[in-house]
């Protein structure tokens, strides 16, 4: 039966622990090297740094992405008052120039005329007995 063994690396040993009575044993350069840690020695890897930057880059960018959402939103909400404001502001205006108006005598007098009121007759005296 054949065996297809050209993936394997050639020359890898299992890592040999040695006696240290006063701490975890100890591994060798060699299978250090093959645990894969991101830190070799208490120096980052390449790939640690790179992961580093990509997060620290991801953040940066989250970051700025988030302020400017909120820029976009309170520029909207400025957007949105300053308009309701002019609005109110006509109505105001409309509502004054109505009480100005209706205020005066004459323009009352008009509008009980066109509601279908009348001017009084001279008014009524009854005797006292």
């Amino acid at each position: 039966m054949a065996v297809y063994q050209g993936a394997r690396r050639r020359g890898f040993e299992l890592p040999r622990p040695t006696l240290d009575l006063d701490g975890p044993p100890l591994l060798g350069r060699r299978a250090r090297r093959a645990t894969g840690s991101l830190v070799r020695s208490g120096r980052p890897t390449r790939v640690g740094a790179i992961l580093a930057a990509i997060l620290v880059a991801f953040t940066l960018a989250f970051l700025s992405l988030s302020q400017s959402v909120r820029v976009a939103a309170t520029s909207y909400d400025i957007v949105r008052l300053s308009s309701e404001y002019e609005r109110l502001d006509a109505r105001r205006q409309d509502l004054r120039s109505d009480l100005n108006r209706l205020g005066a005598e004459p323009a009352i007098r008009k509008l009980g005329l066109e509601s279908g009121l009348g001017q009084l007759d001279a008014p009524l005296i009854v005797p006292a007995r």
